[in-house]
């Protein structure tokens, strides 16, 4: 059996379908998980990560593990502690959904050293493992989606600047590969898209997919600024916009990892809009 943090995230949800499919056993969790979340059949349980004893039914019996690394609230837990659990359930594998940020920002409390202490973590536990460093989500233009819907506008800074952001369900499908295969353990992929993308060329493809305009407006770094400051924490806002604006050759280097597991190019930004097109609508 293999248990799956996250299992109502993008990665998460997505990882559950294509193991199912496999016809592979799955146990599946999160704070907030109802049947409605997981295929029929699939056992799921309410369980927060940042309290590990609540993940003991969930890990019991299972042989491997998909560790969603907490996002914003990671430096609430405790890797060491999820990972006893883990281990006394019966966990032999364990493949980390981890951050770019950890080799590209390592100075960053929110995007490097928090997700580095996990991956030390992982690595130290006696378990097999391996980790994935996605960058920017493709699903991360869903915080575009109301002003799509009520406006068919979309608002952003650094119109012209390009990042090569990843399906989340490219990051799924090569952590299916890495849980069920044995010949992953001990690599760390970095995972991205194809093709460098700028804000202004995703919300083209969003347009695309609609079959309608989408006015594009270049936000300044203040409004940006004010805007994040809403719903993330100021050093997470900063980090955030930095990679944004002034992004590293790392972070718009095109990895081949994607392509190395899978067989197959990584998906680009204009299929995942065809197919979510609907949040926008």
């Amino acid at each position: 059996m293999i248990a799956v943090t996250g299992a109502t995230g993008n990665v998460g949800r997505s990882l559950v379908q294509v193991l199912t499919a496999a016809g592979e056993k799955v146990s599946a969790t999160s704070r907030g998980i109802t049947a409605a979340d997981v295929p029929g059949g699939v056992p799921h349980q309410r369980a927060d990560l940042t309290r590990p004893e609540s993940l003991r039914p969930v890990f019991e019996g299972a042989e491997a593990l998909f560790l969603q690394s907490g996002g914003a609230a990671a430096y609430l837990l405790s890797p060491g502690d999820i990972l006893d659990v883990a281990k006394a359930g019966g966990v032999r594998r364990v493949v980390l959904l981890s951050s770019q940020g950890v080799a590209t920002r390592p100075r960053s409390a929110s995007h490097g050293a928090t997700a580095r202490a996990i991956e030390d973590a992982v690595r130290q536990s006696g378990m097999e493992w391996t980790i994935l460093r996605p960058g920017g989500f493709n699903s991360n233009a869903y915080a575009w989606a109301e002003s799509v819907r009520t406006r068919r506008e979309i608002a952003a800074p650094f119109a012209g600047i390009g990042l090569p952001t990843v399906d989340p369900d490219d990051i799924a499908e090569v952590a299916a590969v890495t849980l069920r295969e044995d010949a992953h353990a001990g690599q760390i992929y970095e995972l991205t898209g194809p093709v460098l993308t700028t804000p202004r060329e995703r919300a083209e493809s969003l347009a695309e997919a609609l079959g309608e305009p989408v006015r594009f407006i270049e936000q300044t770094v203040e409004e940006a600024r004010a805007q994040m400051l809403r719903f993330m924490p100021e050093p997470v806002v900063e980090t955030t916009l930095s990679i944004l604006g002034e992004p590293t050759a790392a972070e718009q280097r095109i990895s081949p990892d994607i392509q190395g597991v899978l067989g197959r190019a990584p998906r680009t930004f204009a299929e995942w809009a065809q197919r979510h097109i609907a949040a926008f609508r």
